[in-house]
């Protein structure tokens, strides 16, 4: 094992080094990847939207013969909630084809401003009168969903944040099955 000698050009004082010389006992030369950590976040989150950086990254993996759902996370709730029926079943509510109106503000914008990064959410809800047949189909604004910056966090209030705490304002809706 041969040790090597780095010197620091970190401290130079015309041209002559101030900074003592290191001696590295490393078995492997090259520095070791490092791994991209934000990944699971930042690919999970853009599964949930079914954005492009997540469609990219179906195809991909489709092409290379792997076997990868093909539903986004909104798809996938908005398939489970479809359709909501009365207690008589005569009428019913169906959810589809979410989409996401680019973000008012900039990341920058929100932090400068106490506004959260956010884009509106639109989908097509169809009312379907199942006793006649007829639909009325409108495309419906659903709310400011909050968006994940590149570096895995949230701005609310203009404070980054990483976790997001629920904020409970009523019940809700309460599913029976």
């Amino acid at each position: 094992m041969a040790a090597s000698r780095n010197a620091s050009t970190a401290n130079t004082n015309n041209g002559a080094s101030t900074a003592p010389l290191r001696i590295s006992f490393a078995k492997i030369k090259e520095p070791l990847e490092v791994p991209n950590l934000l990944a699971l976040q930042t690919e999970s989150f853009d599964w949930l939207l079914g954005n492009a950086a997540w469609k990219a990254r179906v195809e991909a993996a489709l092409d290379s013969g792997q076997d990868v759902p093909t539903k986004s996370g909104l798809e996938e709730i908005f398939e489970e909630l479809s359709p909501i029926e009365d207690f008589s079943g005569s009428m019913s509510l169906t959810f589809r084809d979410h989409r996401f109106e680019p973000p008012k503000n900039s990341i920058d914008e929100c932090k400068e401003r106490d506004f959260t990064f956010a884009a509106p959410l639109f989908v097509t809800a169809e009312f379907t009168n199942n006793e006649t047949g007829e639909i009325k189909s409108q495309t419906v604004f659903m709310g400011d969903f909050p968006l994940m910056t590149n570096k895995g966090t949230f701005v609310i209030n203009g404070t980054e944040r990483v976790v997001v705490s629920q904020l409970v304002r009523s019940p809700g809706v309460y599913f029976d099955s």
